[in-house]
């Protein structure tokens, strides 16, 4: 019989590469259409849909991820499922680099310490400080002298990594370090577009100090720049290892794209009994917000069954109080956000809930590109 569930867009391609992927999901036995071909001449046609029915979604997913045909040149992964962990040699930078590995042993995957630091000589000209890199003037007076430090500092940290896998602590799993210079935000998201991560994991500052540096936070830029999940792992937090997280918003924009990010929470948090409230961000009437809210947990229920979904629906008017005490009420563990990608006049004057959320919470954070 034939499938009467609506079509979704799994993908936008040009025409060849639509069709490519077209092939191999009705290799698999998933039924795919092309939209917006120009008939008369396909070959010339940009911004192909590649739509499929949504109870496939799941299934089309693994396929895209496993399939190289549809990858660039130059854009294989270093190691399949790389964690990135941009470092500072702080504190929160230490949770960062736990959490990190918690997630490389839980992928099967392999951590890359990243450092950036920048020529004293060249500091000034940047208007807004870095919550990257501290370095006093005084006792750093060259380029060279700041590499210097900046490599002993990833040494000592390499080092101390290893006792705590020795002692237990952290995962065994496989990690390099890198040391360069350049701006930390643009140098993280230059380096992730190599490497691919399958997550970056990011410390933050406590949430008094991340509202004193509101527009220099290193984060907040690779969050509202990167195409790549950013995990933020807040000064103040209590939690220690994934496994600890139960209970968590995911925020909705009651859109298709809200399904890709499911996939790639789940994929990151596979564990059962997770508690998932979906809270909507959305300039809608109540009538197109329950009804959104409605399918979106019926699609949640059917495709995730590890979780236990419900819906909380927060009054505009009195978002922040009521948020947060929602937040301190069913003891939230992680906060996760679809994110899009903005320019940066648009994250100067309007930022994102992400990049909001960032700097009012001591709650993880889950990123998502969309």
């Amino acid at each position: 019989m034939e499938k009467q569930s609506k079509l979704i867009t799994i993908a936008i391609h040009t025409y060849e590469k639509a069709v490519i992927l077209k092939t191999l999901l009705e290799k698999e036995g998933i039924k795919a259409v092309l939209h917006n071909v120009n008939l008369i001449q396909p070959v010339v046609s940009s911004g192909v849909r590649v739509r499929i029915h949504e109870e496939d979604l799941p299934l089309a997913l693994k396929i895209i991820e496993s399939s190289s045909i549809l990858k660039h040149s130059g854009e294989e992964t270093l190691g399949g499922n790389t964690v990135l962990v941009p470092v500072d040699f702080s504190e929160y930078s230490d949770k960062a680099c736990a959490i990190g590995f918690d997630f490389a042993y839980r992928l099967g995957g392999e951590v890359v310490l990243f450092h950036t630091f920048l020529d004293q000589k060249y500091a000034g000209i940047f208007p807004l400080d870095s919550d990257e890199y501290e370095s006093n003037p005084k006792e750093v007076a060259s380029r060279a002298e700041v590499e210097r430090c900046a490599n002993e500092k990833m040494d000592n940290l390499k080092d101390k990594i290893k006792h705590r896998i020795t002692e237990g602590h952290i995962p065994d799993v496989e990690f390099t370090s890198i040391v360069t210079e350049g701006v930390p935000e643009n140098e993280i998201i230059d380096y992730s577009k190599e490497i691919r991560p399958v997550v970056i994991v990011m410390g933050t500052r406590g949430k008094n100090k991340k509202e004193a540096d509101l527009m220099g936070s290193v984060t907040a830029e690779v969050l509202d720049a990167d195409k790549y999940p950013v995990f933020t792992v807040p000064e103040n937090m209590t939690l220690s290892h994934i496994d600890e997280i139960s209970n968590v918003i995911f925020f909705s924009n009651l859109r298709r794209q809200d399904l890709l990010s499911f996939d790639v929470f789940a994929r990151l948090f596979n564990k059962q009994d997770m508690n998932v409230t979906i809270v909507p961000i959305v300039e809608k009437n109540e009538t197109e917000v329950t009804e959104g809210l409605d399918a979106l947990l019926r699609y949640c229920n059917q495709h995730y069954r590890l979780y236990k979904f419900k819906t909380k629906v927060i009054d505009e008017s009195s978002f922040i109080e009521d948020f947060n005490e929602f937040v301190k009420s069913s003891k939230v563990d992680l906060i996760v956000i679809p994110n899009k990608k903005k320019n940066i006049f648009t994250r100067l004057f309007k930022p994102s809930v992400a990049h909001k959320m960032l700097f009012h919470y001591d709650t993880a954070m889950l990123v998502v590109p969309v």
